[in-house]
C-alpha cells in the first residue's frame, strides 16, 4: 500500500514577483470564494463558512477536482496563509508573502495526495499530465493575479 500512496503524492512549489503591496497581495489570497474571478481555472468557489470553502478546479485535462479549503493560518502580519485540502485532493497548500523591492514575492507550497478514484488508477500515466496540469493551473492564477492587482491599484490612483 505505501507505493500507491507514494505515486500519488505530489509536492509542487512556485515562486512569483507582482507589483503591489502585501497588503493588496494577502487581500486577494485570502478571499477564498472571489479566486473564480481573477484564476481561470478555478471554475467555482462555494463558502461554506468563515473559514473553509470548496474550489472546483479544472485545466486542460477533462475533468474537475473538487477540493475543500479550510484556512489552518491566516496571519496578514506574518505574511502567511496555509490550508487544509480534502475531497479529491488531500494535504495542505500555503502562500508565504513578502515585501520586496516596492512589489510582493509570493512562495506558493502544496503537499498533496490524489483520492480521486479515476487518477489513482490511472497514476502511472497520469503522473506527468498532472504536473503539466497543474503547471498550466499556475500560470494562469499568476497571469490572473497581476492583472486583479494592477486595476486594484489603478482604481486607487483614479480616486
Amino acid at each position: 500500500m505505501m507505493a500507491a500512496v507514494s505515486l500519488n503524492r505530489y509536492r509542487f512549489h512556485s515562486v512569483w514577483h507582482v507589483d503591489a503591496s502585501p497588503a493588496d497581495v494577502y487581500e486577494v489570497l485570502s478571499d477564498i470564494a472571489n479566486y473564480p474571478v481573477w484564476w481561470p481555472e478555478v471554475r467555482s468557489a462555494t463558502k461554506i463558512d468563515d473559514e473553509t470553502g470548496e474550489l472546483r478546479c479544472r485545466s486542460f485535462l477533462p475533468f474537475d477536482l473538487v477540493i475543500q479549503v479550510k484556512h489552518s493560518i491566516r496571519n496578514q502580519q506574518a505574511g502567511l496563509l496555509r490550508a487544509t485540502l480534502s475531497g479529491d485532493l488531500e494535504g495542505c497548500a500555503s502562500w508565504e508573502i513578502t515585501g520586496r523591492d516596492g512589489g510582493t514575492d509570493l512562495l506558493f507550497d502544496q503537499e498533496v495526495v490524489v483520492n480521486k478514484v479515476l487518477l489513482r488508477r490511472l497514476v502511472l500515466i497520469a503522473k506527468p499530465f498532472l504536473r503539466g496540469n497543474h503547471d498550466l493551473m499556475m500560470r494562469g492564477g499568476f497571469k490572473g493575479l497581476k492583472q486583479v492587482l494592477e486595476a486594484k491599484t489603478a482604481s486607487r490612483r483614479e480616486s
